[in-house]
């Protein structure tokens, strides 16, 4: 499927972005923003033309990631809401529907709490509100965490867009420092969000279903779906699939009837 791609201005920060299929009347475009230390390709790759088929996506690269360049600036949640606001606004879009996976799931939580009126349906896919989503062995591990436990996949890939010497060691870095840095939400936060919400998990993903179970509680009306697997088998995500798309097959029904 051909795609267009632009980037987005925000301060110094350009947006890498991707609009895959063309606009359909009534039905809202869908925006992706992938985990940290991944790529639109290597996250969504394989599920972008499914979803395609039935209404316009749009895919971004955070700061640091594929195409986005860093700036001098921490990769924060509300930072990157910015980033994805100035896309909005340079597609010309009032709203849209948008899936975050992971670290990007922080940021479509920032989005939908600070620009409700932009945000018309939510899904929070394998990610946390709260520190305590996780064990202490979670945190210490990602203090101490070097660019050896980076998977393979994500090194290659930047690799291949960026191959000046310290990309990779500062997109890992951006990475390392967002996820020790990440201060958390209240339930109360969460309960500002107006947009109907899934909460997506798996039952073998970083954080347990009972987090999952607890963020579905906290956001009003909102729907919980847990399914077999890891930590983004079910979107086709490279590091969690290695390929096969049989969770991903499974999973996109529900996900499709929830944005429709």
């Amino acid at each position: 499927m051909t795609f267009t791609h632009g980037y987005a201005a925000n301060g110094d920060l350009r947006m890498y972005y991707e609009v895959h299929g063309s606009a359909i009347t009534d039905k809202t475009p869908l925006l992706l923003i992938p985990g940290g230390g991944s790529t639109i390709q290597t996250n969504f790759a394989s599920v972008i033309p499914l979803l395609a088929a039935e209404r316009q996506v749009i895919a971004v690269d955070e700061e640091g990631h594929g195409r986005t360049l860093p700036i001098d600036r921490p990769v924060t949640a509300e930072n990157s809401a910015g980033d994805v606001l100035a896309v909005l606004d340079q597609l010309q879009l009032d709203s849209v529907d948008v899936l975050g996976f992971s670290a990007g799931g922080h940021t479509a939580l920032a989005l939908a709490m600070q620009h409700p009126d932009r945000v018309r349906r939510l899904v929070a896919a394998s990610t946390f509100f709260s520190r305590d989503a996780v064990p202490d062995e979670f945190w210490e591990g990602m203090k101490m965490a070097t660019l050896d436990n980076m998977p393979a996949v994500y090194q290659d890939a930047d690799r291949s867009l960026n191959p000046e010497p310290g990309h990779l060691e500062r997109l890992f870095e951006l990475d390392r420092q967002r996820i020790v840095g990440f201060p958390g939400w209240s339930e109360q936060d969460l309960g500002r969000i107006t947009a109907p919400t899934l909460v997506l998990s798996a039952d073998q993903d970083v954080m347990s279903p009972d987090h999952a179970v607890r963020m579905s509680r906290a956001i009003p009306g909102a729907r919980l779906l847990i399914v077999p697997g890891g930590h983004g088998d079910y979107l086709g995500e490279l590091a969690a699939s290695d390929g096969d798309l049989q969770s991903m097959l499974a999973t996109l029904p529900f996900l499709q009837r929830f944005l429709a």
